[in-house]
């Protein structure tokens, strides 16, 4: 059994009237085995040893909607606090738009309001009814956690930093989801509880939002020993100011129009979590998606694409793409492929690709990967695992670059070790994928592809293999993917040709063969 790791906090709100009730104080703990929970007691704040070592170095506050979920919680919720008894009836009249109104524009003063109110709203709910609501509405609430804020906070708790949740949700409905996604804190608004463990229509400290979230946060820090001048927050809305105000590294996520101005202004990082860092996403749209809406064969006459297998790539989850390459126009059929399946491709590119003016920004904002292939690929490969955890997928050409000369011809691909190496240590499958005809359309002697060709346009023959999970040693699993690569391909790719002088020109750039040494 793996040793047990545990963290334990203070109560959340130290100096609040304490009662015969559990106090809800949240512990993280792993084994071999799964996600367990216990409660335990702790020393002095500035003393406390946790599985992070000292708690000195700050925390990670993360707000709940529109942040770490792509949209609101109420919705699901409310649907659980349904299943319970404790709502009846149907929705109320306007609860889908006013839902619909929140994902797209954030938190306003209004739509605040109303939710103050709900304390009033709950009045007479019974406490044991809700909290089993919160443990049904758990997984569903975990399930639509963006990817890369899971990737984030493990980063946070590798870093040696506490996990906080902070959000203006009722701490009962949510504190089972902030245990099963392993949070070491939660910081959300109490309904009071009266004798008869029914909610008395009041809260009982502070109602977390705003200038009530950042006093929430700046107790927390001092009961728990950390230093918010070295802390992180991330929150998608302006009314959140407060918050950022307290700490080192304020982060605006999915931020708000006034929110995205002032944090533009501060120059504060803008992220989502639903894309890599570094990835825009003007008016909540990644570039790529843009792209990927004008993948459709009419609108690109001087080519003609012949698909074959795209529902491999449908994995849902992480898988690498693997390819062969043989012209410049690869990365584009690649993605057509994995636009065909609904899915973004984030290419591992070459460093002369991606510093490059202009195209390197393009190719950035599309989600590609810089990669040095004669430097430290380390960072690289951390950001394609990363990539691969939040469920990406994830392109590499094997054969690093196209290959010249005879090369080109030689019906045995020969390939890097990168792809097989990145799948043994994620656990991650492979699609091979084995494409032709792409040299017809834009070979590597010309600077731009023939787009003109609208008579009698080249075919790109592209078919995706089934994944599979690489065994073995690097050398053999990557000659097996090689393989699996050329049997996609058509038979001719395997045939053994003697190219002309005109043939191998072609395979250089500037159609130059280079003089012989």
């Amino acid at each position: 059994m793996a040793p047990v790791k545990t963290i334990g906090l203070v109560p959340l709100e130290p100096n609040r009237m304490q009662d015969s009730r559990p106090q809800g104080r949240l512990f993280r703990v792993w084994s071999i085995v799964g996600l367990r929970f216990r409660r335990r007691p702790l020393g002095p704040a500035q003393h406390r040893p946790t599985s992070f070592g000292m708690v000195t170095n700050g925390a990670a506050f993360f707000d709940l909607d529109r942040t770490l979920l792509r949209v609101a919680s109420g919705p699901t919720i409310s649907s659980a606090l349904r299943r319970e008894g404790v709502l009846r009836g149907d929705p109320i009249p306007g609860e889908k738009l006013l839902f619909g109104l929140f994902n797209v524009v954030g938190e306003t003063l209004p739509s605040m309001l109303l939710t103050r109110q709900g304390v009033r709203a709950a009045k007479g709910w019974d406490v044991a009814a809700v909290r089993r609501a919160g443990r049904s509405a758990a997984p569903e609430l975990l399930a639509q956690v963006q990817p890369y804020a899971l990737e984030l906070m493990e980063e946070h708790r590798a870093a040696g930093r506490p996990v906080v949740l902070a959000t203006t949700t009722p701490f009962d409905v949510l504190e089972p989801f902030a245990e099963l996604a392993g949070f070491d804190g939660l910081l959300a608004t109490r309904y009071r509880i009266g004798a008869d463990d029914r909610y008395d229509g009041t809260i009982d400290g502070e109602f977390v939002w705003n200038r009530g979230k950042a006093r929430s946060v700046e107790n927390w820090a001092a009961a728990n020993g950390v230093d918010l001048a070295q802390s992180f927050a991330y929150s998608d809305s302006i009314f959140d100011t407060p918050m950022f105000s307290l700490v080192g590294h304020p982060t605006a996520v999915n931020p708000d129009p006034r929110l995205a101005a002032y944090a533009t202004l501060r120059r504060w990082p803008i992220v989502w979590f639903d894309a890599p860092p570094g990835v825009p996403k003007p008016l909540g749209v990644e570039p790529q998606q843009v792209v990927q809406q004008i993948a459709r064969d009419e609108l690109w006459p001087w080519l003609r694409f012949d698909l074959e297998g795209a529902e491999h790539l449908r994995t849902g989850a992480g898988a690498i793409v693997a390819s062969n390459h043989r012209s410049y126009l690869d990365p584009l059929v690649v993605g057509y492929a994995a636009a065909k399946a609904d899915r973004p491709a984030r290419f591992l590119a070459k460093k002369e690709v991606t510093d490059a003016p202009v195209v390197g920004q393009i190719a950035t904002s599309l989600g590609a990967i810089r990669v040095d292939r004669g430097g430290d690929t380390s960072s690289s490969m951390l950001q394609a695992e990363r990539a691969l955890r939040a469920g990406e997928l994830v392109a590499v050409f094997p054969q690093g670059t196209i290959p010249r000369g005879r090369a080109f011809f030689d019906p045995e691909l020969q390939g890097r070790y990168g792809a097989v190496r990145l799948a043994l240590e994620t656990g991650t499958p492979i699609v091979p994928l084995g494409l032709w005809g792409s040299e017809l359309a834009w070979p590597r002697h010309k600077k731009l592809p023939y787009m003109l060709n609208l008579a009698d346009p080249p075919t790109l023959r592209i078919r995706v293999g089934k994944p599979y999970h690489p065994t073995g040693d690097l050398g053999a699993a990557t000659a097996e993917l090689m393989r699996r690569i050329v049997e996609l391909c058509p038979a001719e790719a395997r045939d053994h040709v003697e190219p002309s002088d005109e043939q191998l020109a072609r395979t250089y750039p500037d159609g130059v063969i280079p003089a012989e040494p």
